[in-house]
């Protein structure tokens, strides 16, 4: 059983994708051994990162002499990408005086993790291990912190003084309404840049008048969350070379200065969101005889079945996320012992107390253990399960101690016969922390999944209900037959952060156990 998962997980390679932000790693060691009874180590951390099978180096620390507790000032920068398995290796060497080259360094040890891992924990402390893989007594620690991007907003207030006679409504004292933009529009994230600010004496028939105009800069700008008033002399510079005793064309106030948060995915992940992984698996007869070469669900000893090639692709990304590694799994469609009736939610370890199985490699042995013990029957109806994963979801809307994010992982063979149901579950869901990813297996027509992803317009329910938003990833495993497991996650898995972040900005919910981030300030004079 296990060769069928690690062929699997094995296959998975790194897509090229726009990465969803950049992350800093800082480093730690404590407790290094001595090799030399004379003399302390000089460590150093070399960062490596795993692309088809190879490692690569990525950069290393600063060598610190004499120290077997080292806090490394050198941080690696990194690109994140949710949808991919980022494997990292750190290596700790002995750096002697003499040289600062690994060949000649002794080698005191090495720690493997993914980037998900990682974030998902923000401080990871794990057992260097040497030679050998036994580990010793020296630790590592990384922390993780999200680089700062510039997704946040400011709203800005100005009003003028005494502006030329040329402003609307004959009003030479407005004030205008206030206005959002991005921090990267307006600046792109530097504060230092100089911004150009121009005055307009609006007309209805598009010949507008030209006041005036300054220069400031965001930082400038910025002085005003401080408690300061600032205004600018709107100057027309036709004006200043022609009047020798021209001062300016009026004086345009700031009169509202806010920084909104827009919370990122990180800050979430980070804050202590979990991801909670549901799979189920589509049971009915369309799927074929397991027990015949043909069947969608036969267990070769060596290749993975395309169930099984989904499911570990998704799957190994997703339980990075969750900090326990017990995943439900349910079954649909099949006959199941002891009375063999069919059923659309049971689960496939057959305990309907605790349907959890340990880890991806578990949710796999538990599905290959199931096939021999049931029937495939059908129809294909998937509203029976998302029911039962949204109705986990819903109380944890109700629940504050923690704040865990949904994702059911759906593989089916074949067109769904309760669409109507279907289509009122997953409205009801879409106002739930969840999101839907349906992969479909084999050959079948699949036309009629594409209405539930909201991609292809806004989905209602039988009663014309919209989706309150767009929590379903349709595609088809074929798709991605002569591709790596690693691109259908991609896939599949590119549009989880920003569901999760609409999910949580629209219900105004902050991020916990985030005390660093500065709340939003204003200034009104």
């Amino acid at each position: 059983m296990s060769n069928i998962y690690e062929s699997a997980a094995n296959t998975l390679g790194i897509v090229n994708s726009p990465c969803l932000t950049k992350v800093e790693l800082r480093v730690a060691c404590k407790g290094i051994s001595d090799r030399d009874a004379l003399s302390k180590p000089d460590p150093c951390v070399v960062l490596k990162m795993q692309s088809h099978g190879q490692w690569f180096e990525v950069d290393r620390t600063e060598v610190i002499r004499s120290s077997i507790n080292p806090v490394f000032s050198k941080v690696f920068t990194v690109d994140y990408y949710f949808e991919e398995v980022q494997r990292l290796r750190y290596e700790l060497h002995d750096i002697s005086n003499s040289h600062n080259g690994l060949k000649e360094a002794d080698f005191l040890g090495a720690m493997e993790c993914t980037l998900g891992q990682i974030v998902s924990q923000r401080k990871l402390t794990k057992a260097l291990l040497k030679q050998g893989n036994t580990a010793g007594k020296s630790s590592i620690t990384v922390t993780a912190e999200e680089l700062s991007g510039n997704d946040d907003y400011v709203e800005l207030g100005f009003s003028a003084r005494k502006l030329d006679d040329k402003t609307v409504m004959n009003n030479l004292s407005p004030v205008w309404k206030t206005f959002k933009v991005s921090f990267n529009t307006l600046c792109s994230g530097n504060h230092d840049r100089e911004l150009k600010c121009t005055v307009w004496d609006w007309d209805s028939n598009g010949k507008h008048d030209f006041i005036g105009e300054f220069q400031t800069t965001f930082k400038e700008i910025r002085g005003a969350l401080d408690g300061r008033q600032i205004q600018w002399e709107c100057i027309n510079p036709k004006y200043q070379v022609k009047k020798k005793n021209y001062r300016n064309s009026g004086v345009v106030i700031l009169n509202q200065c806010k920084i909104i948060k827009m919370h990122s995915f990180l800050d979430y992940i980070m804050g202590g969101c979990q991801i909670q992984f549901t799979v189920a698996i589509d049971f009915t007869a369309s799927n074929g005889d397991p027990r015949n070469s043909c069947s969608l669900h036969y267990i070769h000893p060596y290749q993975p079945n395309e169930y099984l090639k989904a499911l570990v692709a998704v799957g190994e990304i997703c339980q990075d996320y969750d900090s326990d590694k017990m995943f439900p799994a349910f079954g649909f469609g099949a006959q199941i012992p002891p009375d063999f009736k069919v059923s659309h939610d049971f689960a496939i370890n057959f305990d309907e107390d605790n349907p959890e199985c340990a880890g991806i490699q578990g949710v796999v042995e538990a599905y290959q253990n199931c096939l021999p013990k049931i029937q495939l029957y059908g129809p294909t109806n998937i509203a029976p399960i998302i029911q039962k994963v949204a109705s986990s979801a819903s109380e944890e809307m109700h629940t504050k101690e923690a704040m865990e994010y949904f994702i059911l992982l759906i593989l089916t063979d074949g067109v769904i016969t309760d669409m109507a149901d279907t289509r009122e579950a997953i409205v009801h869901a879409s106002h739930l922390p969840m999101s839907v990813i349906i992969v479909g297996v084999g050959n079948a027509d699949f036309s009629d999944m594409q209405m539930l992803d909201g991609d292809d317009g806004i989905l209602r329910s039988p009663k014309g209900e919209p989706v309150l938003r767009d929590i379903v990833q349709f595609v088809p495993f074929r798709n991605f037959k002569h591709a790596s497991p690693a691109a259908l996650a991609k896939s599949v898995l590119a549009e989880v952060p920003n569901q999760v972040v609409d999910y949580y900005n629209g219900k105004g919910i902050k991020p916990k156990c985030l005390s660093d981030y500065e709340p939003s300030k204003t200034f009104s004079p």
